[in-house]
């Protein structure tokens, strides 16, 4: 019982920090632009496009990044504890998802107000999918990238 109540803390506690960035985010309103060029998706034959978008946009879809990762937690772990009446993993989705939230560059940003350099500077790398797999999958947002990427025309549109 004490580990379900510590699973339900623990979710309350990332939807209570994900709704106060978004409020966060949307106070701020930075309308930036931002352009990078997104790598095509692992054995694709898709060419990389190029997005322009602002600040604000780009951190809000990374929060919506978020959410969906929260729920599909919730999702799976509802699956295993209700339905296969596995308890442990209760214990650790308590903790994980709560540290990985606290450690995500939103949070840095916009709660701890670290400066969005080096590392924390737009666009970010793409969390590794499994085991770490998936590593080439990073936005380049180099000006020659950029360049390269408008004259072949891929993109460019601006996303809202």
């Amino acid at each position: 019982m004490a580990v379900r109540a510590l699973y339900i803390v623990s979710n309350l506690i990332i939807i209570a920090l994900n709704l106060y960035m978004t409020r966060v985010i949307n106070t701020k309103k930075d309308m930036t632009t931002l352009k990078y060029v997104e790598p095509a998706p692992m054995g694709s034959s898709e060419e990389p496009k190029l997005i322009t978008t602002t600040v604000h946009s780009y951190d809000l879809q990374q929060l919506r990044s978020g959410w969906k990762g929260l729920l599909m937690g919730v999702g799976m772990m509802g699956v295993m504890h209700l339905y296969m009446k596995y308890t442990n993993p209760l214990l650790i989705q308590s903790i994980i998802p709560l540290k990985g939230a606290f450690e995500s560059n939103l949070v840095k940003i916009h709660l701890f107000g670290q400066p969005a350099i080096g590392d924390l500077k737009r666009p970010w790398k793409a969390a590794g999918g499994m085991m770490g797999m998936g590593g080439g999958s990073e936005p380049k947002a180099d000006k020659k990238s950029i360049e390269e990427a408008e004259k072949a025309g891929r993109g460019g549109v601006k996303e809202e």
